[in-house]
């Protein structure tokens, strides 16, 4: 793979659900904004999920204290990626983390040069996956109207603080990415 490839973080069931204790308010205007883009990088598609580990370590011990609902195994329904989006026949990285980059994720991607990376939410997991690639020397865009945040002013700190790691990551549109392709 070389060129362009989307990255789309974690819209699964658990961020989706108004029920669920992490749902994602703007939610559906992020798969809005994801479903606009699919088209545009149809071949070139990765998807994450966010999973719990087996057994939480260190911190994350103290995470799942507050959050233990969340500790179930990897095929539990909470985890599904959205089946309105994807993942078809495209590749998923699943992970224990927030940040989705790691040899997995870098692997799936094989030589893309540049990241569009989207999903939920603005101010976790896309932070998280945005900074790590960037770091590792991927060129990231990240389409903000095809991210959410756990509310619109984490969704717009988050973009700011992405924002300062110009070059490196530049934050774009779905209208803007899709023109470039």
């Amino acid at each position: 793979m070389t060129g362009d490839a989307l990255v789309v973080v974690d819209m699964q069931h658990v961020f989706a659900d108004p029920a669920s204790p992490w749902n994602t308010p703007d939610y559906a205007a992020a798969a809005a904004g994801v479903r606009r883009l699919l088209p545009a990088f149809t071949g070139v598609t990765v998807w994450t999920r966010f999973v719990a580990p087996e057994r939480p370590e260190g911190a994350w011990r103290a995470y799942y204290d507050e959050w233990p609902f969340a500790l179930v195994p990897d095929e539990d329904p909470i985890w599904l990626i959205d089946p309105a989006l994807g993942p078809a026949s495209d590749p998923v990285v699943s992970a224990p983390t927030f940040g989705k980059w790691g040899d997995a994720l870098a692997s799936a991607l094989g030589g893309a040069e540049r990241l569009v990376v989207v999903g939920v939410s603005t101010d976790c997991c896309v932070l998280s996956t945005a900074l790590a690639a960037a770091d590792a020397g991927r060129a990231v865009v990240v389409a903000a109207d095809a991210c959410a945040g756990a509310s619109a002013a984490d969704h717009e700190r988050a973009l700011a603080a992405m924002a300062l790691y110009t070059p490196l990551i530049t934050i774009s549109s779905v209208d803007e990415v899709v023109g470039r392709r």
